[in-house]
């Protein structure tokens, strides 16, 4: 029995429902953020210690928000954000179905703060798709970080070579593997099926 680490974005969910583009496509046209001033302003300062769980998103987007956008909730930004940033890949849903149903786990394995990881398992119904979630905030460290692997293999309950990590960030795929996990760095174009035939179980 193989264990599966599925990373999401940019391979389980790729952008915006309708067009598959990035989630702050129309950011300005649609809420008059720019996501320049965005990414400056909030992720670049203070997405580090949210995604990792020393910082709660709605309070730090709050005071943000509150001087590059003041007519902005917080709430209605999470709001846009989780909406445009929901597109499953049906094929790559399709096929960890198929690989559950062979007797595979897969795990959802992912850099990800506590709002949108609910998100992903409960308002997209992930949760009924795979054995569970190693996500960053809760595991206090985000991938590429050795403590990340080292935690999800614990909480996996398996040794790291029966782990395949499917990641479309090479820096979080050479990481495995220097900690002993089997990894495959995801592009578009790939199948799940037949990445991990190279991988027995």
């Amino acid at each position: 029995m193989r264990t599966i680490m599925m990373d999401v974005d940019g391979v389980l969910v790729c952008g915006r429902p309708q067009d598959g583009a990035h989630l702050f496509t129309d950011l300005k046209q649609d809420l008059g953020i720019p996501p320049d001033v965005l990414q400056r302003e909030f992720f670049r300062p203070r997405w580090s210690a949210i995604v990792t769980g020393q910082k709660a998103l709605v309070p730090e987007l709050s005071e943000v928000l509150a001087v590059i956008a003041p007519t902005v909730s917080a709430e209605a930004l999470i709001d846009y954000w989780f909406v445009n940033d929901s597109r499953i890949n049906q094929d790559v849903l399709r096929a960890i179905g198929e690989l559950r149903a062979a007797g595979d786990r897969v795990y959802l394995a992912t850099n990800q703060e506590h709002m949108r990881a609910n998100y992903l398992m409960t308002d997209m119904g992930l949760e009924g798709h795979v054995d569970g979630i190693f996500y960053s905030a809760v595991l206090g460290h985000r991938k590429p970080s050795n403590e990340f692997y080292t935690l999800a293999t614990e909480a996996a309950g398996t040794p790291p070579e029966s782990i395949v990590l499917i990641d479309d960030t090479q820096d979080n795929v050479l990481a495995a593997r220097d900690f002993g996990w089997n990894a495959v760095h995801w592009r578009p174009g790939m199948t799940l099926s037949g990445e991990l035939a190279a991988f027995t179980s």
